[in-house]
Order: C-alpha cells, then sequence, then structure tokens
C-alpha cells in the first residue's frame, strides 16, 4: 500500500495516497461539528458545536484531531485496522517540538502506523516545483510564513511568521461590509464565499488610492434574499497583505518582509533564494495577487530582485493551493522505501523524542 501524506490546515485538510502527479484526493475542511455530551440522546433543541482542531496553523485540540484524521484515513482512504500504511505529515514552520512528539505518539500509539516521517512545509513547496533552495511564502488561513530553504533545510533564524492569514482577510471585509450596509447582517461564512468571489489586488498602491475615491460597485444578493452592496472593500482585502496598517499592524507588506529575511542570510545565497521563490497557500488566489506581488517585488530596493518559479507543466492545476502535500508526495517515494523514516522498532526503542532526530 502506498504511503499516505497529510497537508493539515487551520481551513483544509489535504490527504491522500502519495502519488505525487495527481491532487490530495481528500480536501475537506479542517473545522468539525460536535454535538454536546451532556443531554438525552435524540434531542433535536441541542445546539451542534464547531470545533476547530487546529488554529493558526498548530494543532491544539488533539481530541478533534484524532476523530478528524480517524474519519480521514479509515473511511477516506480505505485503512483497515491492523493494516495501517507509512504516514508523512507536513509541519508548519517552527512547530514547537510538544506537538511533533504529541503527533508521532498519536501516530504509533493509536493508529499503529508502520512508518512516519515528517518535514516542514516550506521545503516541500519547494520540492513541488523542483527545487532544494529557495524561500517559501505561505499564506494559510491562519498565518503567513516566510522560510528561506537552503539545501533543503529552513534556515530558522532568517524565517518570519506574521498572524495574518485568510481568517484575518475575512474578518476584514466583514467589517469593511458592515460599514457600507449597515442594516444587513451576514455570517462570517457567507462573508467567506464573498470573499472567494470578489476580492482582488489592486495593481499598486497608487492604483488602490484611484480606487478609494471612486469604485465601481456591485449588488450581492444574500441567500436569505437581502442585496449588499460591494465596492472598494473587494480591494481591501488584497491591499492588507502589502499594507497590513489596514489591519491595524505595524509591520511592512509581505515583499518587504520576504526582502528583510533574505537579508539575514549570508550574501552568497542572496540571489539563489531570492529567483527561486514560491507563493502558495489558498490566499495567493486572489485575482491580481500575483501580479501584485511581482511589481512590488520589481520595486523593492535589494540588489537582487524576488522572482517567482512558476510550477511545472505536467504538475496539477492551482498547484499553489496544496504544493506542500504534492511536495509530501515526492518525498514519500524517498524516505520510506530508503527508510530514512521513524519505524515502529525506532519509535519503541526511543520514544516520542526520536521525531527531532529523525525528522528535520
Amino acid at each position: 500500500m502506498e504511503a499516505v501524506v497529510v497537508d493539515a490546515g487551520s481551513s483544509l485538510l489535504k490527504a491522500g495516497f502519495a502519488v505525487p502527479d495527481q491532487p490530495p484526493s481528500m480536501m475537506i475542511p479542517t473545522q468539525m461539528k460536535r454535538m454536546p455530551e451532556d443531554g438525552p440522546m435524540g434531542d433535536v433543541s441541542l445546539i451542534e458545536e464547531t470545533v476547530d482542531p487546529i488554529s493558526r496553523g498548530l494543532i491544539t485540540d488533539w481530541e478533534a484531531m484524532e476523530d478528524l484524521l480517524h474519519h480521514v484515513l479509515y473511511s477516506g482512504l480505505g485503512w483497515e485496522i491492523g493494516d495501517e500504511s507509512q504516514i508523512l505529515f507536513t509541519d508548519p514552520l517552527s512547530t514547537p517540538k510538544a506537538i511533533r512528539e504529541h503527533l508521532v505518539q498519536l501516530m504509533f500509539e493509536t493508529f499503529n502506523v508502520s512508518g512516519f516521517y515528517a518535514i516542514e512545509q516550506a521545503v516541500l513547496s519547494l520540492y513541488a516545483v523542483g527545487r532544494i533552495s529557495g524561500c517559501a511564502v505561505d499564506i494559510g488561513h491562519g498565518k503567513l510564513d516566510i522560510a528561506p530553504v537552503i539545501e533543503g533545510a529552513v534556515h530558522h533564524i532568517a524565517s518570519r511568521r506574521l498572524e495574518i492569514g485568510g481568517m484575518d482577510l475575512t474578518r476584514l471585509l466583514a467589517q469593511e461590509l458592515g460599514k457600507s450596509n449597515p442594516h444587513i447582517n451576514v455570517s462570517i461564512s457567507e462573508v467567506e464565499k464573498i470573499k472567494e468571489q470578489y476580492a482582488c489586488c489592486a495593481e499598486d498602491d497608487i492604483a488602490y488610492a484611484k480606487i478609494e475615491q471612486l469604485c465601481q460597485e456591485e449588488k450581492h444578493t444574500l441567500p436569505d434574499g437581502q442585496v449588499m452592496t460591494i465596492g472598494k472593500e473587494r480591494y481591501m482585502v488584497g491591499e492588507a497583505l502589502f499594507q497590513p496598517s489596514l489591519l491595524g499592524l505595524d509591520s511592512d507588506g509581505i515583499v518587504d518582509q520576504l526582502v528583510r529575511s533574505i537579508s539575514t542570510v549570508s550574501s552568497e545565497n542572496h540571489r539563489q533564494l531570492l529567483e527561486n521563490t514560491v507563493i502558495c497557500g489558498g490566499t495567493v488566489s486572489l485575482t491580481g495577487f500575483e501580479e501584485r506581488f511581482q511589481k512590488e517585488a520589481s520595486l523593492c530596493s535589494s540588489a537582487v530582485h524576488p522572482s517567482l518559479v512558476k510550477a511545472p507543466e505536467y504538475m496539477p492545476e492551482n498547484l499553489e493551493m496544496y504544493s506542500a502535500w504534492i511536495g509530501g508526495a515526492i518525498l514519500a517515494k524517498v524516505v520510506f522505501p530508503q527508510n530514512q523514516h521513524i519505524t515502529k522498532g525506532d519509535y519503541d526503542e526511543n520514544g516520542p523524542s526520536i521525531v527531532h532526530r529523525k525528522c528535520y
């Protein structure tokens, strides 16, 4: 049986058997619904609770995470109890040691996997486009990671994590739509759909300033029949990545953050890192984002300008949505056949701490 690759984010979990030239067979919401434990069975008046096993990219509810993985592995991918295969997990940037140890313990002691491996998402996103060195800019649902990678290893001192993600952009959009449509109540889940349909990036900050003054408005009909107006708010979503002050943050925009991150690495690596930049995560699919990123990059003050790496033509479409998973599928074809992974014997002999020695 092929190894399974799991890339669990704050919004979506991507999972499937390691087939590198195909998208993951499962892409499901990470958020779960749970009925309250107290109360009579069958009581339809009980309200379902929503549970988020992962927050800002890191596992925070292990009970819920175990339930989610059980559904994915046994119901979704067809594992059978007693016949579990090997598994590779993608690690968010700078995952705490305790979380890595808890995950490997869960896999061997609860799921009885025959082999385990974990590696950081930034490395895998570069593998997906055929690079072992470069810089990964990952804009997820709950965080923004900038990670220089040299010869397959993340340069942690130079890496940056910002707690800006798709969820923060959705909240910004909800706030601004509330100002322009004060008499309409709309759920955050509906705002998420509006963001996916309308949000975009202006060509540059000058174009954004003009849009603020004069922007064509559109009418959007909500499921309950209410009609709301959407204007300049749609551009604020993308602009916040280049002007975080729109989110109330005192920090540089995404391209400046990238250049400053690379500047802390040895100068002999600057060109290799900047000219092999990969952008990934659901938020980069915003209309006009890639063009705006490249324009900002061409105007930055560094001697070498960031340059985006394009995915090979044989790779699946929308690779940026699951590039870490694809990179994991590529790596799984190497680490498991070559016995570079953690085996059950390794785990029994050394305990959870073995993950820091064999998965780095």
